[in-house]
């Protein structure tokens, strides 16, 4: 929508809508809205929205100047001082909660209506470490504007377009954490402004968390939600987290797998051995480590560990919905740079509904100019699992720990002793790392039929995506908070996230603001 929205007339293009809107309703086909008794009331004129966000962007660019890594306290303690500050401007009362020199933000704001429900909108401010030398442009911290040229390349464009009336949709803002998470960050801010602009107030009572940790798996945020449940207690959580489908159609996740590493190691000889001396006398591990790996899955890229995918079972409804997410699996294999996919599911949204195996990284011996003749002490391979709520990560590490014992393998609690090596000819270790478990909500469910039916007001046809493939902190939240939650994504697909030149797309941007207009202007039906 927002193409036509900021090329055309605006208010011509909002009364088109309305009028389109009213005419669902008057044929009954807004079943979705009535079953949710969603009660709304104008939205700030569009031309209010494209303010908003153009006014935003110096804090915007502010804020993505602060570095934002948490394993450096100080940064932290800096973006969350500025964050309280901003939404402090806006008539939110905040406070910070302490978190080992890296505290989370709380913010609520309270709506006129006194007997409004409440709900918390979840986002994180801390990003991915950064290699500066990756990214083309100055630095990662000094955020630049960029449009594709007509070659397919990205050129950087003088930063005043941004408030050039019409606003190019397709202009894009570069710098970590630009999409993730700063940016719907952001949104909410400008939302807040238009509403100000326009003597509005939320038709809900506002609670926001601000996270400071996601990106280091959220290692605190369970005691923390816990300790403040009552602080946090609202009628639902919205995460606001994740890219949009590609198709740049509004989104709504219902969960999310979680993830859990393992570090899997292969003992061979006391110490590195001549190749020459001991080749075809003394095991490889490395050889039998690929081989104990290659016995996990088959050619078809199935787990062959007994158990691993019969948990998870999907209704008829399920799969239907599954089948209405509109990817483009050609256009996938094009991207991947493969020419077939795993055999996991029927589609890539099926695929996602099951815990995955994968070998994130292998390490015995060097390679190239380090190289040496050697038969290598020992092998490694880290792995990280793709859990569900149905498979978690006990689960599936208790049915690994099995398979691997069932191929003649012994465990030995770190380095084996000489006894372990007399005794058995084949020893392992396997070491758990950090993670966090997968979490889903019903997809009928009312919060998720309240968004559902927010989102369908501007007439777009909304995807909707059982359990996304990404992890978030939801279980660690939703399991100290015991409340109902869904996933609003509102940043472009091909954001870049966690990789270099991270960049927003402007038209997410202003699309963005308004779809959260409309849920700030939607009462919620609980409460």
């Amino acid at each position: 929508m927002i193409k036509s929205l900021i090329s055309c007339s605006i208010r011509l293009c909002l009364a088109a809508m309305f009028m389109v809107f009213a005419g669902l309703l008057l044929q009954g086909q807004a079943a979705a809205l009535q079953s949710t008794q969603i009660r709304t009331v104008a939205l700030p004129a569009d031309d209010q929205i494209i303010h908003a966000a153009q006014a935003s962007f110096t804090e915007y660019f502010q804020l993505l100047a602060l570095p934002n890594d948490a394993v450096n306290a100080a940064d932290i303690q800096s973006n969350a001082d500025w964050l309280s500050a901003a939404f402090q401007r806006r008539g939110f009362q905040t406070q910070q909660l302490a978190n080992q020199g890296k505290p989370l933000v709380f913010a609520q704001y309270r709506s006129a209506q006194k007997d409004a429900a409440t709900l918390l909108l979840y986002l994180h401010f801390d990003g991915q470490p950064v290699l500066p030398q990756q990214w083309a442009q100055p630095s990662p911290w000094q955020a630049v504007v960029k449009k594709r040229a007509s070659d397919g390349q990205w050129q950087t464009v003088d930063p005043t377009l941004l408030q050039q009336n019409p606003l190019d949709a397709e202009l894009r803002v570069f710098a970590r954490a630009a999409a993730d998470d700063k940016g719907p960050i952001m949104m909410l801010l400008a939302a807040f402004d238009a509403l100000k602009a326009a003597g509005q107030s939320p038709a809900f009572h506002v609670k926001v968390l601000l996270d400071s940790e996601e990106e280091k798996g959220s290692p605190t945020i369970h005691a923390i939600a816990k300790a403040n449940a009552a602080l946090l207690q609202a009628d639902g959580l919205i995460i606001l987290d994740g890219p949009q489908h590609p198709s740049h159609q509004p989104t709504l996740v219902f969960g999310n797998r979680g993830a859990t590493s393992l570090t899997l190691t292969v003992y061979g000889p006391k110490a590195p051995l001549h190749s020459g001396h001991y080749g075809n006398y003394v095991p490889n591990p490395a050889q039998r480590l690929a081989t104990l790996l290659a016995s996990m899955k088959d050619d078809n890229g199935r787990v062959t560990v007994a158990g691993y995918y019969e948990t998870v079972k999907l209704s008829a409804a399920e799969r239907l919905a599954l089948a209405e997410v509109p990817d483009d699996d050609a256009a996938l294999r094009r991207r991947t740079g493969i020419a077939r996919p795993d055999a996991v599911g029927r589609s890539y949204q099926e695929a996602l509904q099951y815990p995955s195996l994968n070998i994130r990284g292998m390490q015995a011996g060097a390679i190239g100019d380090k190289a040496a003749n050697i038969i290598p002490h020992l092998a490694v391979a880290e792995l990280d699992l793709r859990t569900t709520p149905e498979a978690d990560a006990a689960y599936l590490t208790a049915l690994l720990e099995r398979h691997i014992k069932a191929q003649g393998w012994y465990f030995s609690q770190g380095e084996p002793t000489d006894a372990e090596r007399a005794k058995y000819p084949k020893i392992a270790s396997l070491t758990a790392g950090a993670g966090g478990d997968a979490a889903r909500t019903p997809m009928d469910s009312p919060l998720g039929r309240w968004v559902y039916a927010v989102l369908q007001q501007d007439g777009n046809k909304v995807v909707r995506i059982r359990m996304m493939g990404g992890s978030l902190p939801t279980e660690q939240l939703v399991s100290a908070l015991k409340m109902p939650f869904v996933i609003l994504p509102l940043v472009n697909a091909d954001n870049n996230q966690h990789s270099f030149d991270e960049n927003l797309r402007i038209g997410h941007y202003v699309e963005g603001i308004q779809t959260l207009l409309q849920l700030l202007r939607t009462r919620y039906p609980a409460g």
